[in-house]
C-alpha cells in the first residue's frame, strides 16, 4: 500500500454536507483495507485568487495508506463531483501523522495572543 497527502477544497455553500462527505471517504478506505492516518478540517478560508466566481473555500487535508486502484476512484470521484472545487493528491513515502504547519500555526497564533504582557496591557482600572 502507498500513502498520499490528499487537500480538497469543497464549495462554501455546500460545507454542511462536508461531515457526511467524509463519512463516506472514510468507509470506502476502510473497504479498500486502507488508513487514515491524518485528517484535519481547515475550515473555511479566502481563496489566493477566485475560482468559478468563488472567494472562499472549505479545505480539508487527508494523510491516507491505500492501494492504487483506490486513488484511481479517488481522483474520479473528486472531478465528477460539482461541491469539490480543487483537489491535489501527493503520493508522500511514509505516513504523516503530525499536525500540518497550518494547523500548527493556528494554535501558535491563539495562544501567542494570551501572553502576560497582552494581558496587562487589556486590563482597563476603574479605580481612578
Amino acid at each position: 500500500m502507498r500513502h498520499y497527502e490528499i487537500i480538497f477544497m469543497i464549495h462554501p455553500d455546500h460545507s454542511d454536507q462536508i461531515t457526511d462527505m467524509i463519512e463516506r471517504y472514510n468507509k470506502s478506505i476502510s473497504e479498500y483495507k486502507g488508513k487514515v492516518h491524518r485528517f484535519e478540517d481547515w475550515g473555511r478560508r479566502q481563496l489566493a485568487y477566485p475560482i468559478n466566481k468563488l472567494h472562499k473555500a472549505h479545505y480539508i487535508l487527508m494523510n491516507i495508506e491505500v492501494p492504487q486502484n483506490y486513488i484511481f476512484n479517488l481522483e474520479t470521484n473528486f472531478h465528477f463531483n460539482e461541491i469539490i472545487i480543487r483537489y491535489i493528491i501527493i503520493r508522500v513515502k511514509s505516513a504523516i501523522t503530525e499536525s500540518s504547519p497550518m494547523m500548527t500555526s493556528k494554535d501558535n497564533r491563539c495562544l501567542s495572543n494570551l501572553t502576560d504582557e497582552n494581558l496587562k496591557e487589556s486590563h482597563v482600572n476603574y479605580n481612578k
